[in-house]
């Protein structure tokens, strides 16, 4: 059998090139930079004896995390953004944001996989942790609209978190944020919207409807306004399909079972369902003609 040729082993295998850094002895490695050894170090199952999908499961909840922690990275950036009126690099904010919404949404599909009795071998080691108890998804949802000072007792148990989130209640939302830069372009948002106590929910105001029912009789007229109402609609549509893929994962896992955390399990998902962050960017939808 004669040797291969030159030309054979380089469609055979990629050669490395000569140039191609080798030595990291001194150089910052492609590990070192991400900080590898500790985040593939951060998977620690409670399983005994160890279960085959409790690693499954406790990475689909910390790649989640880390999508969150950008979120927040982006949706802080964006509120500062169009608080400073500079639309154009808030509206490439929100962009991202819903990219990492989209992969959110789409992991549930990995933990779907998941059957009733595989999770049930690995639940009792869970005790009474929940999903319920992540304080970056909190912090999102604080940041989206849905204020509710009791959720934060929830964090009481460790105060950076229940700092952050306190902080995050007593100020004002992208929306509000959204709200004031109309104001300040000249249009009619109510007073009571703009003085509003920021560490409620938002609540529907009937008379910002009508601004908004101007904005979309004439977009050309009003496109940046426009386009960010369209923006924060599409952030909502993707918040509730994470939402409800969430409700269906749990669903098809546990039923109407109690959730770990104390909660109702599908009944409590069920209820967020109902829960919006831009009413009026709904309600103009059945005045547009």
């Amino acid at each position: 059998m004669s040797p291969m040729s030159d030309d054979a082993v380089d469609r055979a295998q990629r050669v490395l090139e000569e140039g191609i850094s080798t030595d990291f002895s001194k150089a910052m490695s492609y590990g070192a930079y991400l900080d590898l050894d500790t985040l593939l170090a951060a998977q620690h199952p409670r399983s005994e004896p160890q279960q085959h999908d409790e690693l499954l499961f406790i990475i689909q909840h910390q790649v989640a995390e880390l999508w969150l922690k950008l979120l927040l990275h982006e949706m802080h950036s964006a509120r500062a953004l169009i608080a400073a009126d500079e639309l154009p690099p808030a509206l490439k904010r929100l962009a991202r944001v819903k990219h990492v919404q989209k992969q959110l949404v789409e992991q549930w599909d990995v933990l779907a996989t998941l059957t009733p009795s595989e999770y049930a071998q690995i639940r009792p080691f869970l005790a009474t942790s929940s999903g319920f108890q992540s304080h970056q998804y909190r912090a999102v949802e604080f940041l989206l609209g849905n204020k509710n000072a009791d959720m934060v007792r929830v964090f009481e148990h460790s105060p950076h978190e229940h700092a952050e989130l306190m902080r995050l209640l007593g100020e004002p939302t992208i929306y509000d944020e959204f709200l004031r830069f109309l104001a300040r372009r000249g249009y009619a948002v109510p007073e009571a919207v703009l003085e509003r106590d920021v560490t409620q929910p938002y609540r529907l105001d009937e008379d910002l409807v009508a601004v908004f029912e101007a904005v979309y009789a004439s977009p050309s007229e009003h496109w940046g306004v426009y386009e960010t109402c369209e923006e924060l609609v599409d952030i909502e549509d993707l918040f509730q399909q994470w939402r409800f893929r969430h409700l269906q994962v749990v669903t098809r896992t546990i039923g109407h079972r109690q959730g770990t955390g104390g909660s109702s399990g599908v009944g409590f998902l069920r209820k967020a369902l109902d829960l919006t962050f831009f009413p009026e960017l709904y309600a103009v939808r059945a005045l547009v003609e």
